[in-house]
């Protein structure tokens, strides 16, 4: 068994590409075709088969349908989220709504929510009931982090911990699901499905924090796009609430003039720099990183397996891009 994202990515890969539309409508599953040739890391469904091979020493491939239904849901929320935010560009090419319109992008986002449905059932068997529970209830906990991520544009009060449940919600339990269900198509017991989800789960909030440093600090030759982003837009990141939280008057004041958006991107970082954000964001993202592997302790897998959850928590912090 080879533990690696991109071997596993490109089984989700081409399992998807391998999918076959209903012909009646073709022009609801275009867009759907089209999300899936813009790229991404394939990071939930990889984790989802090696999290199933690592507890069943059986191959992958056998649950490649749930763990392919894991990332088709997470593109349907990026569908629609790119509605809520107007944004036009996403990987680098124009959103489904730019490219086609708002009506398509919501149509076909809810075709990906549904068809994410019937890869979990897919080979399920008698688990179903118990994958459905679980996709269930975290499809509502991303909901419920996208309303609170809306909510919080509008407001300057936004605290460090209402930040955190927010990235919790909106990024992390989608990860801690597809650790979860490699367990459950694996037949592992309660406790070893609940370590591997808490490894998700801390495993998603070092990655949301490594990705608000990055933001702000990373180098935009490597990151791949323009650093400054969150500032412009008065975006809580958890370091925009952790500075307010220390100097609100003059997080206060940066945001208040108009400065150019240089300047303000300047003004802010000298901030966040001043306050040591730059290095306390840093070590918070190594702390979830930590606590994601120690998460996994005592749980028996192969060593190549234990090796690979652990590298990958290690980059989720200390990634470039």
């Amino acid at each position: 068994m080879e533990y690696s994202l991109d071997h596993l990515g490109s089984i989700a890969d081409r399992h998807i590409a391998s999918l076959h539309y209903p012909t009646l409508a073709p022009g609801l599953f275009e867009p759907v075709k089209y999300t899936f040739t813009t790229g991404g890391k394939r990071l939930r469904p990889a984790l989802c088969m090696a999290v199933y091979a690592a507890l069943s020493g059986k191959a992958p491939e056998e649950i490649v349908s749930q763990a392919s239904a894991v990332e088709m849901f997470h593109n349907f929320t990026l569908l629609h989220d790119d509605v809520m935010d107007r944004a036009e560009v996403r990987r680098g090419l124009p959103t489904v709504h730019v490219k086609w319109n708002t009506a398509t992008a919501i149509l076909s986002g809810d075709a990906m929510l549904s068809l994410a449905y019937e890869m979990l059932a897919d080979g399920a068997a008698d688990r179903f009931a118990r994958l459905f529970a679980i996709f269930s209830k975290t499809a509502m906990e991303v909901y419920e982090g996208q309303q609170l991520d809306m909510e919080f544009e509008s407001r300057d009060d936004v605290s460090v911990d209402e930040y955190m449940q927010m990235i919790a919600l909106k990024t992390s339990v989608l990860i801690g699901c597809a650790c979860s269900l490699g367990a459950e198509m694996a037949g592992a017991a309660t406790d070893i499905a609940a370590k591997f989800y808490e490894y998700g789960l801390k495993f998603g909030l070092a990655f949301q924090m490594r990705d608000d440093w990055l933001d702000t600090f990373g180098d935009p030759a490597v990151f791949g796009k323009g650093i400054g982003g969150d500032i412009l837009c008065d975006k809580k990141t958890w370091l925009r609430t952790m500075a307010t939280a220390a100097a609100p008057a003059e997080v206060s004041a940066i945001s208040g003039e108009k400065l150019a958006p240089a300047a303000k991107i300047e003004a802010m970082t000298t901030l966040y720099r001043k306050l040591g954000l730059d290095k306390a964001c840093d070590e918070a993202a190594r702390a979830y990183s930590n606590e994601a592997i120690a998460a996994l302790e005592g749980v028996t897998m192969p060593d190549e397996a234990r090796e690979f959850f652990g590298n990958l928590a290690i980059k989720a912090a200390t990634r470039d891009k």
